[in-house]
């Protein structure tokens, strides 16, 4: 499988949503899609690294995939908004590199 840059998946998705998908679905819309997609996401993790055990309906779930999902609904609204996800995880990662470099070299919960 071919590796994919954000800036590719943000054009991916673009391409997607106005050829096969009609529209994006209102911000607001996808704002609560994206809080639904994450809580499937953590009702993976919750039963496959917690204490939950799954159910029969859980018994099919996906860590990739509902991964992949709650990544495609951001990127969708990355795209309304304007956000250049590439140049944002950059900046980002530059944000947290120059507050945490220390940081967390001295936590003793973490050693």
């Amino acid at each position: 499988m071919n590796e994919v840059s954000i800036v590719q998946a943000q054009k991916m998705v673009d391409e997607w949503i106005k050829t096969i998908g009609v529209r994006y679905f209102s911000e607001l819309t996808n704002m609560a899609i994206l809080t639904e997609e994450v809580g499937e996401l953590a009702r993976v993790i919750a039963r496959k690294y917690g204490d939950q055990s799954f159910k029969k309906s859980d018994e099919n779930s996906n860590l990739a995939d509902e991964m992949a999902d709650v990544l495609w609904v951001l990127i969708c609204l990355a795209n309304q908004t304007g956000v250049d996800l590439n140049e944002a995880f950059q900046k980002n990662m530059e944000k947290k590199t120059e507050r945490d470099k220390t940081r967390h070299l001295h936590n003793r919960k973490l050693k």
